[in-house]
This record gives structure tokens, sequence and C-alpha cells, in this order.
């Protein structure tokens, strides 16, 4: 920053002072009598230090890895949902089995056709599962909430028809702090073309994801 001139009448009073300090530092080579130097202690530094801001830590997840989907369900709840079915499933591969996991379970009994799936995925954050979780929903509509089921939970049930043969999805979105459970079931009778009744799949779904989510916790 430039210096701005001084006015005559002050620069005339510092000329003495000037001239002291030439000769031999007249007004500062005296002993130190500030209470720091008094006891020996050197005075603190005042510049070019500031307050170090706190170490940031990351939020513990209440879930680090996604649990092992073809053991969340009981054997007799695979049986009753899709008949002929065995209880062990099969795990789809996935590229991090850490972040997500899924178990399928398909039959054909009869004429009776059904299909479940039993999905978890793991997120960094509680938001960033409150997102998908919402996103998801947003593209979803005609379902409803599902009261009491981990922290947010949501079901729909939808029906195609191809070539006349119908077939009946339900799908149930349940948010657990930050980890989503995603359940997918349907059904088809081959015979009659008809599918399964709403209220049949959308209980079987929600049926589901409570083992599921009771296993995400207990795991």
């Amino acid at each position: 920053m430039r210096s701005l001139p001084l006015p005559l009448a002050l620069t005339a009073r510092l000329a003495p002072v000037a001239v002291l300090a030439t000769a031999g530092w007249a007004l500062s080579s005296g002993p130190d009598t500030s209470p720091a130097a008094k006891d020996g202690t050197p005075p603190p530094e005042t510049t070019g230090k500031s307050a170090s801001a706190p170490a940031t830590r990351a939020p513990a997840k209440t879930y680090a890895t996604a649990p092992a989907p073809c053991d969340a369900l009981a054997g007799k709840t695979v049986t009753s949902l899709v008949p002929g079915a065995e209880a062990a499933g099969k795990e789809i591969p996935s590229t991090d089995t850490k972040v997500r996991r899924t178990c399928s379970w398909n039959a054909l009994k009869g004429y009776e056709y059904r299909w479940l799936d039993v999905s978890f995925e793991v997120m960094a954050t509680d938001e960033a599962a409150q997102k998908s979780y919402t996103e998801r929903v947003a593209d979803r509509s005609g379902g409803g909430e599902v009261p009491g089921l981990g922290d947010r939970a949501y079901s729909v049930v939808n029906l195609t028809i191809e070539d006349k043969q119908q077939t009946r999805e339900g799908t149930v979105l349940v948010r657990a702090a930050n980890a989503l459970v995603v359940i997918t079931y349907n059904g088809s009778d081959f015979e009659s073309k008809k599918a399964p009744g709403t209220d049949e799949i959308n209980k079987g779904a929600i049926k589901a994801a409570k083992e599921a989510v009771a296993a995400l916790r207990g795991g």
C-alpha cells in the first residue's frame, strides 16, 4: 500500500527522534521491561499463526456391508411365496458384494409361476439412501406408504398384459438408515392367463420385506 506524505508539523516532530536513532539506536537499545522479559519467558508470538480448524470425521455408517440375501428369508416363507422353489435361492452376480447383493427364487408349479427377488443396497450415508429412496418412489406412482417398516417404506403393485397373458408384480422399497431393501414379487397363471390378485402379491412382498429388514438389522 502506498504511504501518504506526512504533514510538515508531524515531520518536524519526528526529526529529532530519527537523529537519535541514527546515532546509536538510543530509543531501542535499553533493557526490555515487559513482564515476559522480567521472568525470562519469551513473549508469545501473535503474528503469522491462526487457530487450526478442528478435524472432521465422516459420520459412522449403520450398515457397512450388504448381508447375504439368500439367508434373509425363512425357508417356509420362500416355499409359501414361491411354491416349488428351492429354499436356498440363487444369488445374482454383483460387481461389488459389499454394496449390493440380490437373491432370486422362481418356480413353476403346475401352471402357476412365481418370482421373488430380495436385494440389499448399502450406501455411504443416510442422506444418500434417502435420496435414492425418494427418486425410486417417484418412478413408481400409484402405491402407498407401509407404516412401521424401516425408516421409510413404500409398496406398489402393477399389472402388465402381454399376448393376453397377465402378470402382476409388487415392489416394496424400504430405507433403513444408509441401506435400501428392495423386494420384487410377481406371478402369473399360464393356464387361465390371469394374474394373482393385488392383495396376494402385495401382502407377499411386504412379508418378504419385513423378514429382509430384520435380517439386515440382525446382520
